[in-house]
This record gives structure tokens, sequence and C-alpha cells, in this order.
């Protein structure tokens, strides 16, 4: 094999008339008049390539026809400006072509299983024939864009936290279980039979002692596990920008991440974006958004109208303010139109998540349409009208509810109104635009009523607003957390917060309030509890999303597309066939024995 003299994507009109050498896959073939045109692709790009059976020898033309796409080879020719009227202004080399003098074929591929020359015809492939093949997917150009930007975006993060002074440290793999979190993948100790290690969630416990150890900033690209069901954004082993910090507060943490998103940005997309991002509170963010990782980009703002209606004869609403509930409502301006099918599509997807239906009303040729119109004051209409900035071909919606249920249900709704506006052309959002936000003061606890038990709304190292503390045993649901989440554009790019120092504190969260048995708080937590005995600063930190952050970048909705091995929604490689089955010598060393899946009874 002749040594490649220069990339593919390089050769310019000033290496006209030199001598090179390309190696790479043959991208696609066609045959003009008798003359053999070559795209030859490698990782950078591709060059044309024109083999003139006039120039060659036959069986060296012959070897070149036959060639079916992928196959691997290395071409030296003299490179020449294109005839007249025949460059390509869509790739950076369609000014030159190369003349093709010889060829070795390095080798020779099969008839692929899908075309990787033709961007629209690949994405529309099978995606798990895609990740079958999944290295015939990676050689598309939009998947090398995706690797190369995720290992620009690292490279950045590593010199970003390195100026600030950051040491990168591996924290281990093999941990314990802590299975009060996600759902864990759990590895058989062979020395030590009938114990487990579990792959990490998150190398939380660790960086915390990294603290206590006074190494002060730390950070790592971390892989973490969790063995929970999969979607478009989710997998079982993912990697997160892990930071841990000392001597600081919140606003520490908000400007790091600022000066970390603006060079990523910067670097990824040659983009500016704010310098300071802007904060809402986890309260606010649900009365008007009904959700926790809100999409500002557009408005459909909700509204809360429990004063309105809190004497109304309409008693669906009434009532629900009497049982100490509120009164939500949204205008989907220009959505009037909604065909009966969308309406119903609302309506179910409402009930779908705990409403018992969606009210509404269509404003058309100045009528308010609805069933439930005919029992509002005109107090109460002039309240909506002026609120709500009521115009001709609107939709107002409303949620009924308990708080939380009620701006969860109407939060997801607002998005799916903005899906069907943006169907109808009523709607744009930029692409190119990225909201920033903090959402912050997150309630510290969440009571599950299944349970009778107070759980943590974060994980329970998360520490309380100070002003807070008193109310912890009193009145839990009065206490704020010192945790935040950076949102952009509708998605959680990540979560962190301020941690308990003091271990009596920490003590007081596993024993009072989440009623933790004693023996459960050593076995899991003792050594960080006697960690703290012994001098641990005030610390905080957060963890991002990178694969998120990656796919926000390259403007995909999926994780996998941004991965280079992911697994499949039901958690498997199909390009390796795992997970597989063990040997019974391998089970025997981890003292396993393998028995029927039992069928779950009901009710389990």
């Amino acid at each position: 094999m002749k040594k490649r003299t220069i990339h593919c994507n390089e050769i310019r009109t000033q290496h006209i008339d030199q001598v090179v050498t390309l190696n790479g896959w043959v991208h696609s073939r066609r045959d003009l008049g008798g003359v053999l045109f070559i795209d030859v692709r490698d990782r950078e790009g591709r060059t044309q390539t024109v083999f003139d059976p006039s120039d060659l020898p036959a069986d060296l033309f012959d070897a070149a026809a036959s060639l079916h796409s992928e196959s691997v080879i290395s071409v030296t020719g003299k490179v020449r400006k294109r005839p007249e009227g025949t460059d390509n202004t869509k790739i950076p080399t369609g000014e030159v072509e190369v003349m093709v003098q010889s060829m070795e074929v390095l080798n020779a591929a099969d008839v692929l299983p899908f075309p990787v020359d033709d961007p629209e015809t690949a994405s529309k492939v099978n995606e798990e024939l895609r990740l079958k093949y999944r290295y015939l997917d990676l050689r598309r150009p939009e998947m090398i864009r995706n690797l190369r930007l995720r290992s620009k975006v690292a490279t950045a993060s590593r010199v970003f936290l390195d100026e600030e002074g950051f040491l990168e440290v591996e924290t281990p793999t093999l941990f314990k279980s802590t299975p009060e979190g996600a759902r864990e993948f759990l590895v058989p100790s062979r020395l030590h039979p009938s114990h487990f290690y579990a792959l990490p969630q998150s190398p939380q416990q660790f960086k915390q002692i990294l603290m206590v150890s006074g190494v002060e900033k730390y950070f790592q690209l971390a892989r973490c596990y969790r063995d929970e069901d999969l979607r478009a954004d989710r997998q079982p082993e993912f990697t997160q920008v892990d930071i841990e910090m000392s001597f600081i507060d919140r606003e520490d943490i908000y400007s790091l991440i600022e000066g970390l998103m603006g060079r990523i940005w910067k670097s990824a997309l040659n983009m500016d974006i704010p310098a300071s991002f802007k904060r809402i509170t986890f309260e606010e963010a649900m009365n008007t958004y009904g959700i926790d990782k809100p999409d500002t980009r557009f408005g459909l703002e909700m509204h809360d109208f429990s004063e309105t209606f809190k004497t109304s004869s309409f008693k669906v609403f009434s009532g629900t303010i009497e049982r100490g509930g509120v009164i939500k409502a949204m205008n989907a301006k220009g959505l009037a139109d909604v065909t009966q099918g969308q309406m119903e599509g609302l309506t179910q997807l409402a009930i779908s998540h705990g409403a018992k239906g969606l009210a509404y009303i269509k404003v058309e040729n100045g009528e308010w349409k609805s069933p439930i119109v005919k029992f509002f004051s005109d107090e109460e209409k002039a309240a909506l009208q002026e609120t709500l900035k009521i115009e001709d071909g609107d939709l107002i919606l409303f949620a009924a509810d308990e708080w939380l249920a009620a701006c969860e249900v109407l939060g997801r709704i607002r998005l799916q109104c903005a899906d069907l506006l943006q169907q109808k052309g009523k709607l744009t959002i930029d692409p190119n635009r990225f909201d920033f936000l903090w959402v912050i003061e997150f309630p510290l606890l969440s009571f599950d009523k299944e349970m009778n038990r107070w759980y943590s709304s974060h994980h329970p190292f998360t520490a309380p607003v100070e002003e807070d503390i008193p109310y912890l045993e009193s009145d839990p649901k009065k206490v704020r957390g010192q945790h935040y989440d950076l949102v952009v554009n509708g998605v959680e790019l990540g979560g962190g917060s301020i941690r308990i120092h003091q271990p009596e504190v920490q003590r007081t969260i596993f024993e009072k309030v989440l009623q933790l048995p004693e023996d459960l708080i050593k076995a899991r937590f003792g050594y960080m509890l006697e960690a703290f005995r012994f001098g641990c600063p005030p610390h905080g930190g957060i963890a991002l999303g990178f694969d998120r952050l990656i796919a926000i970048l390259c403007g995909t909705h999926s994780i996998r597309d941004v991965i280079a091995f992911p697994k499949t929604a039901k958690g498997t490689c199909l390009m390796t066939d795992s997970p597989g089955t063990a040997e019974n010598r391998q089970l025997r060393d981890l003292h396993i024995q393998l028995r029927a899946p039992q069928k779950e009874q009901k009710g389990e």
C-alpha cells in the first residue's frame, strides 16, 4: 500500500499538477461515456477521481469498474482542474479531480445492507438495521461529524476546567449497591461469594470524599450506569461531565458552568452565548410552564385563575378550589382550527396524565364556543379576556386539580400545542436559538403517599437552604434544597447542589426525615458520615449529561446518534449480540445458579 500523501478533503486548485496518493473508501461510482468517476472518501471528506480507459491498463480499469461501494482502495494520480461546467459546489474539493495513474484494492466490499453514500436515503433506513451494522452507519459523514464534535467538546471541557484549576480524577466503576436510587447493574464477586458490586449511577459519594480529601476542585468525564427503561435521551451506560468544588456557594457553580457553556458553544458552533443565564424558581417554572425544564423559546404561558373561579357557578372549578386545588389556564393562540381528532388527542393526553378530562374554549367568529361557557359570569369572562389576551382564532385550555397535578397536565398540553402550531405553520422556533436558564429552589423533599414517608427530591446529600433547616423535622414540605438544574430549550442538561457537609445535619436527614434504620445508614453511608467527622469543607457540584449536550449541539433528538456504539430501546447491542449467555464454568466460579424465569404475580 502506498502511504497517503493528502486527505480527501484537502485538495484544492493550488495542488493542480501535483501527484497525490489517496487512501479511503469508494463513496460512489459513475460511468459516463466510458470514463469512470469514483469519489474516494476518508474521515475528512471526499475527492472525485477519474479512470480514463485511454490512459490506463485494461485490467486496472476493469478492476475499478467492478468495485462495490465502500471498498477500500489506494489511488495515485495527478490533480487537475475539473472541466468547465462540472464543478461540484457542494463539497470543498469540487473544483478539482485526480486523474488516476495507479490503484490498489486494499479490501473489496460486498454489497451493502443499506446505502451510506446518500444522506437522505441512509437516514430513513430502519434504526435497528443501522445499529446492527453500526460500523457502516458510522461511515456516514453525518455520524463522523457527530463523533468529531463530541471529541472536540470533550477536549474543550478538559482544557477549560484545567485552566480553572480542576484535577481530573478517575473514580471506581465497581462500587457498592445503593438501591434507593435508580435500578442498578449488579456485578457478582468471585472472591466474596453472595456479595455484589454495583456499577455506579454516578460518582456522587466518591467525589464528596475527594472534597474531604482536600482535592478542592475535581472533574471527570465519568461513565455511569442505570438499569432503567430506555428512550431517546436515555441509555443504560452514559457519560457525564462530573464536577465538585470546595469552599463555594451556588453563585460559584453558576459562574463556572456559564463559562464552560460559553467555551463549548464557541468551540463547537463558533457561537457566542450570554455570559450569564436567567434564573427561575421551581415554583415559577411549574406555575408558568408546567414543567421543571421549560422550553422558553415560545410563549403559551400558563396562568392561575383560582381566585377568579373561587365562587363560580361552574362547580367543577369552584369545587376543585374548595378542596384545596387550583384552576390553571393557557391560551394556545391561533389553534381554534384544531381538528376534532387533534382535540381528542389533547384530551386523551390530559387523561393519560391523571386528568378527568380537558375543558376548553374555542374562539371563532367572535363567539366563545364551549359547553362550559354558559356557567361563566361576565366577571369571570372578563378576567380570562384580560389575562389571556383572547382574540379570534384562539383556543383556551384549562386544568383543575391539585397544584402539582394541574401544572403538569397543562404543561404537557402546552408542549403538544406547540407541536400542533408548528405543524400548521403558526409557530416557528429557530433551531439555532439556545435559551439557557437555571431552575433553582426545588423542594428538598417529596412525599410518597403509598409509602407514607418523605424521600429526597434530588438525593439525600443535597443541603437544605440554611434558613429552612429548622423545618426539617417539623414541616418538611417547607424545606427548599440548594439544588439547581441547567436547562436549555426544554432539555435538562444537568443538575447539582450544594452538599450537606455537617455530619449532624446529614444524620438528621437519614434518621429523622427519611426514616432510614440505623443498620441501613451504617451499611450504605457509614464511611461518609465517619469521613465528615474529620474535617469536611463546604462543597457542591454538578453533573452535566454529556450525551444530551452533544445531541443538542448536533441538532438531533436521540442521543443514540452521538454515541459510537449505543444500545437499542431494549438495552441490547445488535452488532455484538449482547447481552449474551455465560458458560456454566463461569457461573460456578461466581457461585451463581440459574433458574427458569418466574412469571410476575399480579400486584407485585
